[in-house]
């Protein structure tokens, strides 16, 4: 005799499955990110593993614990049931202490990657790697300079380059001064037709995509674990203690007239007149 209530069980079971779907999305963008940073930086190989790591195994937690307790609902074990409850608990305490903090430090991002980034320049006297990196974005993201195209001095790299006949709109004509004579830097071989957006706007709007989506996946991941962890335990409480069988009283639907108030007498009373002249012995 099934100890849970049917209707509590399948929708536990549907959550669960939720749950599961929600860790193969986590681990699907996972890859996709994986896949999209071999493709353009190689050099960021190390900053992204510790990130990378860490999404797959939150993918890969979130399956595996849904699935226990899927097995636990659908065959009311109660020992899969606690476990399941005991990762609930764990696993919204600790979303909770990721998510408020992070998203604390989401008004001060811009300052403190501005005051990051300021300390860099100029870029034409930067490290290799850092000038490899800011080409990169450079011609990713057609901008030119982190926040105006003087960070690289009048060393304006080519990746800076803007085709004026093809977007008319993102370029700008700027001057330079030329290294080998520097007597030509009014002359119009010494124009150089740059991209008009600088890099840390763009920079930063991607920034902040990906940690709204980081705060949105874990305070998401938060409210699901407060979601399984009520129901699990109403379940557990349910298997502790089991319906009880239910005992109807029945009540008799036939009636036992009773006897009458007055019963009609055999022998009628005499008469008035035989009472008059009683007959004689």
């Amino acid at each position: 005799m099934a100890q849970v209530n049917s209707c509590l069980k399948r929708v536990f079971i549907a959550f669960n499955l939720f749950f599961a779907i929600v860790g193969g999305v986590i681990i699907g963008l996972a890859m996709l990110s994986q896949i999209f940073t071999n493709m353009n930086q190689e050099q960021m190989m190390e900053n992204r593993t510790s990130g990378l790591i860490l999404l797959y195994v939150i993918g890969a937690s979130t399956m595996l614990i849904a699935l226990l307790g899927a097995y636990g609902a659908f065959k009311e074990h109660k020992v899969s049931l606690i476990v399941f409850l005991v990762f609930m608990v764990i696993g919204a305490l600790l979303m909770i202490r990721i998510g408020i903090p992070t998203a604390a430090v989401r008004p001060q991002l811009e300052r403190e990657l501005y005051e990051r980034f300021s300390r860099v320049l100029p870029l034409n006297t930067a490290s290799e790697e850092v000038k490899h990196l800011a080409d990169s974005l450079q011609t990713q993201l057609h901008c030119c300079g982190l926040f105006s195209s003087s960070d690289w001095n009048d060393a304006i790299p080519d990746s800076c380059s803007c085709v004026p006949t093809e977007e008319k709109d993102e370029c700008q004509l700027v001057s330079y001064r030329n290294p080998i004579n520097v007597f030509l830097y009014q002359n119009e071989q010494n124009r150089k037709s740059i991209y008009r957006q600088t890099c840390f706007p763009i920079i930063m709007h991607y920034i902040f995509i990906g940690f709204d989506f980081v705060i949105g996946v874990v305070f998401t991941l938060a409210g699901l674990a407060v979601i399984g962890l009520i129901l699990s335990s109403i379940m557990i409480h349910q298997l502790r203690h089991p319906r009880r069988t239910t005992i109807l009283f029945s009540i008799p639907t036939t009636f036992t007239p009773g006897p009458p108030k007055y019963q009609e007498l055999q022998n009628p009373p005499p008469k008035y007149e035989e009472l008059q002249n009683p007959p004689p012995y």
